[in-house]
């Protein structure tokens, strides 16, 4: 798995997931963006390929695509339609966006470089918005209070959960 980090301009977010997944059929890989003001850290993401892998591999995976299937780990949602809240959206958007192959035939670098070159470089892993990450993945304070980690491990914490909820 390679991430590759920026800001995205999207006018049509549709035409935008389009090209992302053509990058990936021309190179063999799975591409998913993500609004980086969701994504806590690396691990996050790790986590959520990890699971996703597993889930295919048990021929157990909610989505038919490995794309969809990563975005729900990351969101900790089985619903598509909810996680797609952390995706990209028309305008100006700090994003990070996930090249992962799974095959071990495909062409991750090849993807990179395309996928870099969509994007207006910026650092942007870490970045996250504290409010909208507990918002979105319903942490309150009692919970934060509750436990010794931090915010993102209750986040890693509800990826790893969604394994469990099926």
């Amino acid at each position: 798995m390679k991430l590759v980090e920026g800001t995205a301009t999207v006018d049509d977010v549709d035409d935008f997931v389009e090209r992302l997944g053509a990058v990936g059929d021309e190179h063999g890989v799975s591409v998913q963006a993500f609004d980086a003001r969701y994504v806590v850290d690396r691990e996050h993401l790790e986590r959520a390929v990890e699971l996703a892998d597993r889930a295919f591999a048990r021929n157990d995976a909610i989505a038919r695509d490995r794309s969809v299937e990563i975005l729900l780990y990351a969101a900790g949602r089985r619903q598509i339609n909810r996680a797609l809240e952390m995706g990209v959206d028309e305008g100006e958007t700090p994003v990070v966006v996930v090249v992962h192959d799974a095959s071990g035939d495909g062409d991750e670098s090849g993807a990179v470089a395309v996928v870099a070159d969509l994007l207006e470089p910026a650092s942007t892993l870490g970045e996250y918005d504290d409010e909208r990450v507990r918002e979105f993945f319903d942490v309150g304070d009692r919970e934060l209070a509750a436990t010794d980690g931090t915010l993102a491990d209750l986040v890693r914490e509800r990826v790893a959960l969604l394994t469990v909820e099926k």
